[in-house]
This record gives structure tokens, C-alpha cells and sequence, in this order.
């Protein structure tokens, strides 16, 4: 398809090389020429310096014949108009804005219905979310929602001593009296897509499948149970850590804000009467003890600085228990950043990329099914991939254990209208399912794609 993307900060660049990588028709633009210059010298796309909110631009990037149009810029208002002016200009195409202020976050839904657009993503409040999650199962480094909620992906590290050292897949019907299925294992840094024969040791990082009502008995089961989190200290008063504030508090959560900008400290205890803000530097080792961080059940640093949150995040895990959660904005030094071993890390430029990508894929192949959710795991080594199933999906009424599927694949579940099946050899794919996919593939578009 082609791609217009205006917009070439990190969340630019991560879209602009997925999208190329995976054969897209991209054309970036941008007013900073140097930048321009390094991405489409960088990746396969071509590159046009100017103002994507500008006709002449537009049209000099062929938005005329253009699939999908993204905007994805450092101003909300931008990106509207140029999604607005795109749809005047272009053909039948789907625009997609990135808009975070939370002046705009009760209104998403009405703004994309009154200027037509496909898909308006808020990065922080999507991050917000996951780490809401997160913290109602504070075992775990990461956990995925699909089928609507229904199910969830939970990923975790086996802890020295666990029942599952030395166990193969094959074995764990011993341990986990529900429905579950092992999806993915890293060891030593090399990532398999499990079959019953694979073994499990201590320091893995695993990754199981099952449905949120039972999703905590994972770690029940094996010993590593912990309630969902009360209270939770935040450093930093931006939109991240106002939306996800106001998320804990309709969770009933106990909720403390450090923030060094006075001003800014003002608007959230107006914002958030509930939460309680304190005016000083989360940076600092003196207050963050006076403010109680050795009771703490979480602590989540929401700076705009990489490095800070870094800093305070191996501050805090001193504290015996504590749940610890780090945004990083930057999408470089992967390894060195697993090396540091923070804990669960969230990235909302990957959220923001894995969402538009989805869309992209689900518009490209809008036949035989369509993509409903898409996540990467392990640094984007694994997707796991939910597809809504369509009428003439060429899966349909097969028999799984008749389909001829590609190698390092798993056909994790199956949600039939909310109910959630961890298929056997004998089940069947059947319209308007959505089907979970765990593979080491990339790419995958389609529900035909897991086909050989």
C-alpha cells in the first residue's frame, strides 16, 4: 500500500522502518531537513522536506493515490488538520492522528467521527493503561490484553526455586489445573516458540496465555502470588502520570504524586483532588523516603527523562517487594537496558507503532480476516496476533491438527463470543471467531499467512 507519514520524531521512525520493512510504499515528510535526509537514507522510503499540513506538500507526495495517511507530529492540533486537509485532498484513504493533550481525551471518539478519521491513538493514556494492568498483576514484567479483554498474555521471569525448573511444557497439566498455554520462552537470550518437549529452568522469561478470569492462578499456582497493588508512589506530573493517576483512583488506589513544578503541582491537585501531590524533586533520595517509598507497593517514575526514570527505577528496587515500573521513551540500547534488569519497562512509542500497524495490516487484508490486535514481545522478536475471522478465511472448519502451518507458529486461542477455547487437535476455526497467533514470523497480515 502506499503510506504518507508526516511526523519523523521516534514514533515517525519506528513506523517509517516497520512499514518500509515490511513492503510498504512509504513517503515521510517533515520540515527538519536533516532528519528527513537520515530516515530515507536509513530505510527504504522517500523523503520530502516541508509542511504536511500544505497542499502543495501533499500533493507532492502523491496523497492522491495514497492507501493510508499518518500523522504522528509533536502538536494534537496539527496532526488533525493534516489528516483533515489529506481527506479533502486524497481519495478513499484512512487517516490516523496521534493526539495526547487531555484536554482531547474525553472527546477521541467524537473527533474521529466529525472529521472522518480512521484511528485517533493517545500514546501516554494507552500507556497509562497497560500499566494499570500491570499493576493488578505486579509478578509480572509484562501483560498483554486480547479477545477484548477476555484473555491476557503474561509474561514473567521463573524465579529461583520454582516447582517449574527442570519441567518440561508437556508436564505443567500438573501444575495448572485451567486453561492456559505456554506460548513463548527465552533462555539466554535466544527466544523459542515452545512445544511439549521444551524444558523450563529457573531465570527464563516465559510467556502463558490464559483468560483474565484466570490469569492470577498462574502465580498462585506456583507459589508466586501477590495481590493487586494498593498504592502507588508516581515521580513526574505530566500526561502520563495524569492519566494513569486518575485510572488508579477509580481502581480505588491510594495515590502520591511528586512533581517540582509548582504550577503544575497546583493544576493536578485540582485534576486530582483524590491523589495526594507533593511539590519536590522525585530525584531526591531525602524526600523520597520522607514520602514514605519504603511503603510503597509501586513506584513508578513518569519523567520526561529516559535516564532518570532508569536511575530512580534501581533506587527503588532496594525496597524489598516493590513493584517498579519504567517508562522509556527512547527505542535504542535495547540490550543494555534488559542488561539492567528493571523490571517490566513500558515503551509507548512501541504502543503507539504496534496500533497503527495493526490498522495497517487489518486494512490490507480485509477479505478472508482482519487484525484486531497486534502486540510485539521480547524486542520485537515475537507477535503475538489476534485476527478476526471472515467469512472465506481458508482456516475455516479445518481441523487444526489437519492445517498445514508454518514452523515457530502457535494458534494460541480461540475467543467464540467471549468464550475462550485453548484449542485441541480435533477444534475448529469458524466465522466470526477472533484466533491469538504466537509466532517468530513477522509480518502477518492475514489469518492465511500462518499457512504454508
Amino acid at each position: 500500500m502506499k503510506i504518507i507519514l508526516v511526523g519523523c520524531g521516534k514514533v515517525g521512525t519506528a513506523l517509517a522502518r516497520q512499514l518500509s520493512e515490511e513492503g510498504h510504499n512509504v513517503t515521510i515528510i517533515d520540515t527538519n531537513k536533516a532528519r528527513v535526509e537520515h530516515i530515507s537514507e536509513s530505510y527504504d522510503v522517500m523523503g520530502i522536506t516541508g509542511n504536511g499540513s500544505s497542499i502543495t506538500t501533499l500533493s507532492e507526495a502523491g496523497i492522491e493515490e495514497a492507501d493510508v495517511f499518518i500523522a504522528v507530529t509533536g502538536s494534537d492540533e496539527l496532526n488533525l488538520l493534516c489528516c483533515t486537509i489529506a481527506k479533502k485532498a486524497g481519495g478513499e484513504l484512512a487517516a490516523i492522528a496521534r493526539v495526547r493533550n487531555p484536554d482531547y481525551s474525553e472527546e477521541l471518539s467524537y473527533l474521529r467521527q466529525q472529521l472522518g478519521l480512521s484511528m485517533i491513538i493517545n500514546p501516554e493514556l494507552e500507556a497509562a493503561r497497560e500499566i494499570a494492568r500491570l499493576l493488578s498483576r505486579p509478578q509480572a514484567l509484562t501483560v498483554s490484553a486480547f479477545a477484548k479483554g477476555h484473555a491476557e498474555l503474561v509474561r514473567f521471569k521463573i524465579p529461583k526455586g520454582s516447582i517449574l525448573h527442570g519441567r518440561r511444557v508437556m508436564q505443567l497439566d500438573d501444575i495448572f489445573h485451567f486453561g492456559y498455554l505456554v506460548c513463548a520462552v527465552e533462555n539466554e537470550g535466544h527466544v523459542v516458540i515452545p512445544d511439549g518437549s521444551t524444558m523450563l529452568h529457573e531465570g527464563n522469561d516465559i510467556t502463558i496465555l490464559a483468560s483474565s478470569r484466570e490469569a492470577h492462578r498462574i502465580f498462585e499456582s506456583i507459589g508466586m502470588y501477590q495481590n493487586s497493588v494498593k498504592s502507588c508512589m508516581i515521580i513526574g506530573g505530566g500526561k502520563s502520570s495524569y492519566y494513569l493517576a486518575k485510572q488508579l483512583i477509580e481502581q480505588k488506589m491510594e495515590v502520591k504524586i511528586i512533581e517540582s513544578n509548582k504550577e503544575r503541582c497546583d493544576e493536578l491537585s485540582t485534576l486530582l483532588p483524590e491523589a495526594l501531590v507533593i511539590c519536590g524533586d522525585g530525584g531526591d533520595e531525602e524526600l523520597l523516603k520522607e514520602e514514605g517509598i519504603d511503603s510503597a507497593e509501586a513506584f513508578v517514575p513518569l519523567t520526561g527523562l529516559d535516564e532518570e526514570n532508569i536511575l530512580l527505577t534501581l533506587f527503588a528496587k532496594r525496597v524489598p517487594g516493590l513493584k517498579t515500573i519504567t517508562k522509556i521513551n527512547r527505542i535504542t540500547f535495547n540490550d543494555v537496558i534488559d542488561g539492567l534488569e528493571l523490571g517490566s519497562v513500558i515503551y509507548p512509542k512501541y504502543i503507539t507503532s504496534e496500533a497503527i500497524i495493526a490498522y495497517v495490516r487489518a486494512r490490507q487484508n480485509s477479505i478472508g480476516s482482519n487484525v484486531e490486535t497486534l502486540y510485539h514481545i521480547f524486542d520485537n522478536r515475537v507477535e503475538a496476533i489476534e485476527f478476526r475471522i471472515g467469512a472465506d478465511a481458508p482456516v475455516i472448519g479445518v481441523p487444526i491438527m489437519n492445517l498445514k502451518l508454518k514452523d515457530s507458529l502457535l494458534i494460541a486461542c480461540i475467543n467464540r463470543g467471549g468464550k475462550i477455547i485453548f484449542p485441541r487437535g480435533q477444534d475448529t476455526i469458524e466465522p466470526d471467531d477472533t484466533v491469538i497467533i504466537v509466532t517468530t514470523h513477522s509480518g502477518f497480515g492475514d489469518i492465511s499467512d500462518i499457512l504454508r
